[in-house]
């Protein structure tokens, strides 16, 4: 790392452990969940993944930027991250699509960010002890007010400040289906392999009503990732439910995966430390084949509670076992929990939104 105003900061935990580290990035101070993510590369996605606003980001891979940021990479238009934590920051990205720093990269976006800290160590605590909150803070501090400002923090309901607020249209160059693509805060990859596609797409906001989506009369509707507790986003789950009599084709990722199943009686849980990071092994049960994913989650469907007349599992992760996929009967509805547009990679599960195609091409 080289950083011509080298500057102190740390990363205080709820539990009161304390590491000291060099500030770059936004200077001040930031409170949040801390999490880690496993993606070797891919760091400006993870930045500009909505699905993570309320969190600090870990990165555990030891080198972060070192092919530097474009403007194409971002899978939003700014950023929800609170805060970011990596083991070593290279302010030397060497990079034929390189246009500036992730330093420079952070000002701009206002994330305070934290680097020369022992990441190991901090994920093994998290993976021991579970997701807890967190600060980072530059320069001196009252460690047992920022104790108490850590400990009453909590993300909250976070859909409203990712989502649009009015609807948006991206038009295909050969449309052959119209999507609506519900905003729980979606990342701009999966609008892009819609239109590819063939597929106009209809950005609509999270509190659309079930009677303002029938309005844009479309062949199928796309659910996407975002951030928070999914039961918190009970307008959302509503509407969801409003809208499986009308039997429209229906394709969750993320939190949209977790939402329908909600709608449909089925319960989530948290996990201890979620799975985030581009490794996540997940096996097709209809295919008895294992993909690799990209996955940022820390909830999850309790397989069990998914009703028989609803719906079954499809996707189970390698791991731990956790519902990863729910191909629905009551409904031409099919959702997964990982992330088969991962622009960062990797691409194994794309071929689901070929089959989104196939289930609007039946019922068209």
């Amino acid at each position: 790392m080289i950083l011509e105003n080298k500057r102190k900061a740390s990363l205080v935990l709820a539990n009161g452990e304390v590491f000291e580290g060099a500030g770059f990035g936004a200077e001040g101070k930031t409170v949040g969940e801390i999490v880690f993510t496993t993606a070797m590369t891919g760091y400006q996605e993870t930045l500009t993944d909505p699905s993570y606003c309320g969190q600090i980001v870990t990165q555990t891979f030891p080198l972060i930027g070192n092919y530097g940021v474009n403007k194409i990479d971002p899978e939003s238009n700014g950023s929800a991250v609170f805060g970011y934590v990596v083991r070593e920051y290279c302010d030397a990205p060497s990079n034929f699509r390189c246009e500036d720093s992730l330093d420079n990269y952070l000002k701009k976006l206002n994330i305070i960010g934290i680097c020369d800290i022992d990441t190991r160590k901090l994920t093994r605590i998290i993976r021991e002890s579970g997701v807890m909150n967190g600060a980072i803070v530059c320069g001196e501090y009252d460690k047992n007010e920022l104790l108490s400002e850590i400990k009453a923090y909590n993300v909250g309901e976070v859909v409203s400040k990712v989502s649009v607020k009015e609807k948006q249209f991206f038009p295909a160059e050969d449309p052959k289906y119209n999507v609506v693509l519900m905003d729980y805060g979606y990342k701009f990859n999966i609008r892009r392999e819609l239109v590819k596609r063939g597929c106009n797409v209809t950005v609509m906001p999270y509190n659309a009503s079930a009677e303002e989506i029938k309005a844009e009369k479309p062949d199928g509707i796309m659910l996407s990732n975002g951030p928070g507790d999914p039961a918190d986003n009970v307008t959302s789950i509503n509407t969801l439910r409003e809208l499986i009599p009308a039997q429209i084709p229906t394709f969750g990722i993320c939190l949209g995966h977790q939402l329908l199943a909600l709608a449909n009686g089925a319960k989530t849980e948290k996990l201890k430390y979620g799975h985030r990071g581009g490794n996540q092994p997940v096996k097709d049960i209809a295919r008895d084949r294992t993909f690799i994913t990209s996955q940022n989650h820390g909830y999850a469907v309790i397989s069990d509670s998914i009703p028989e007349s609803a719906g079954k599992v499809s996707h189970i992760n390698g791991n731990d076992g956790t519902c990863e996929g729910v191909r629905y009967t009551n409904a031409p509805a099919f959702t997964v929990q990982f992330h088969p547009e991962a622009c960062g990679g990797p691409h194994d599960t794309s071929y689901l939104f070929d089959e989104f195609l196939k289930l609007m091409k039946e019922h068209k």
